[in-house]
């Protein structure tokens, strides 16, 4: 059996370690023409379902370098007003397990690590246009430069705007969920360090702000303060050389800040601007926020400054399996509000990975195997797309985002944190559901 994954991404390329590892042979076809290329350097959480996933589709020696370059936990999930004043502070449940834990990696790095060792798998500069299934189940991909590859399996891991989706399920939509994004780094220094409160600086922090404004804070500090080079990004050859996929990873301290609105709130032309641009445009947004938040949103690199349109997947019915499936983004994006996104695509592959490896040593058909992996995918991935979408502010048609009633919105959030973090109660349940919902029935099923 060979299978074909379009796309190189998080759960793509997760799935490809695992088939790997079990002898299944396996392609990837990423549009990238590098692996340089398409970096994002922005934090991802990593829960014990993804941290089990990874662990179990990667060799050991690249799980140990993904473990190695995650940032240190958060300590505490903190909400505050637009004024910097403390609604909310939980402090975090400390994780020592290596697996059934939180982790905070860049992007980029684990982009990078997927990748290690992937040379003989990988095909780059391979931009997708269509497939043809064929009488004896088989699939052919069809690429822009004219080549062709043909296997027994075609995974969509091509993400939100998959070309295999669109051919595969017409009827699935995408649509923008009408809230804006724009995110970027500040380099970790005396002085933005100062700029943070203490539990904001080590932990996630939430603003929740009038008129359906919100930002989210997220410092994220790597164990390698000895590294070469200045500002948010940068290499260390000998790092790279001790670790295997290391290559492009951040190795400076930095805060991320994310500040979003309803989409109507932002000039049209939001999505062409980019760097000092969106800087302005954020301070312009916030004139009566805290002088100290200010002061990181122009103390930010430029160059890592870009904006967001935020969009999320419309629910569909099971379809008739076929040999072509999906996985992540592909069939279920959803917005950022429990950031479980990447975690389910890396779900989606481990469980995917062992039904391919059960066809291919002949445990059960393939159309079986697929029909079995569809069957517990769609209900998993669409309850998170639900669950994601429910979060406050995450919607453009959420009531914080309304003129008048956003006002009582945003005061019954801000009472229902205040309160959960000072009831001993009511403390204790919020952080049980938090760390439940972060890798508890999603755990258990892997």
């Amino acid at each position: 059996m060979k299978v074909i994954i379009i796309g190189a991404g998080t759960g793509g390329m997760c799935l490809a370690h695992g088939l790997k590892r079990a002898g299944v042979p396996v392609e990837v076809y990423e549009r990238d023409r590098t692996r340089a290329d398409g970096l994002h350097g922005y934090r991802v959480g990593i829960d014990p379902t993804g941290n089990r996933a990874l662990k179990e589709c990667l060799p050991p020696e690249l799980f140990d370098a993904f473990a190695a370059t995650c940032a240190r936990p958060p300590r505490y999930f903190n909400v505050f007003t637009e004024h910097l004043k403390r609604t909310a502070s939980f402090p975090l449940r400390e994780d020592t397990d290596p697996v059934n834990s939180e982790r905070s990696v860049s992007r980029m790095t684990l982009r990078q690590v997927l990748l290690t060792g992937m040379e003989d798998v990988v095909r780059f500069g391979k931009t997708f246009t269509h497939y043809e299934r064929h009488a004896d189940g088989t699939v052919t991909a069809h690429f822009a430069d004219g080549t062709t590859a043909t296997g027994d399996v075609l995974v969509a891991a091509d993400g939100t705007n998959s070309r295999v989706r669109r051919q595969y399920l017409p009827h699935a939509e995408v649509k923008d969920a009408g809230v804006i994004a724009i995110s970027a780094k500040v380099p970790v220094t005396e002085e933005t360090r100062a700029l943070l409160p203490r539990e904001a600086f080590h932990g996630i922090s939430l603003v929740f702000a009038p008129k359906g404004r919100f930002c989210i804070w997220h410092v994220m500090e790597f164990d390698r303060h000895d590294a070469a080079g200045t500002g948010v990004g940068g290499n260390d050859a000998e790092l790279i050389e001790r670790r295997p996929g290391l290559l492009y990873d951040n190795t400076r301290d930095y805060i991320n800040w994310g500040f979003s609105a309803a989409a109507g709130r932002f000039p049209g032309n939001v999505m062409e601007m980019r760097g000092e641009e969106l800087m302005r445009l954020t301070l312009g947004m916030t004139t009566g926020w805290h002088p100290d938040m200010r002061r990181l949103f122009a103390l930010a690199d430029p160059g890592s400054c870009f904006p967001i349109k935020i969009r999320t997947s419309v629910p569909v019915e099971p379809w008739e399996t076929t040999t072509v499936t999906l996985l992540g983004d592909a069939i279920h994006t959803m917005t950022p509000g429990h950031g479980v996104g990447a975690n389910t695509a890396l779900r989606d592959a481990s469980l995917l990975c062992r039904e391919l490896t059960a066809a291919h040593n002949a445990a059960e058909p393939l159309l079986d195997a697929l029909r079995a992996y569809e069957a517990e995918m769609i209900p998993y991935g669409f309850a998170r797309v639900a669950d994601s979408l429910a979060q406050n502010g995450t919607s453009g048609h959420d009531p914080l985002h309304r003129p008048v009633i956003g006002r009582a919105v945003l005061a019954l959030t801000r009472a229902y944190f205040y309160l959960s973090s000072r009831i001993p109660p009511l403390r204790e349940k919020f952080l049980t559901d938090l760390h439940t919902y972060r890798g508890g029935d999603e755990a258990a099923a892997l």
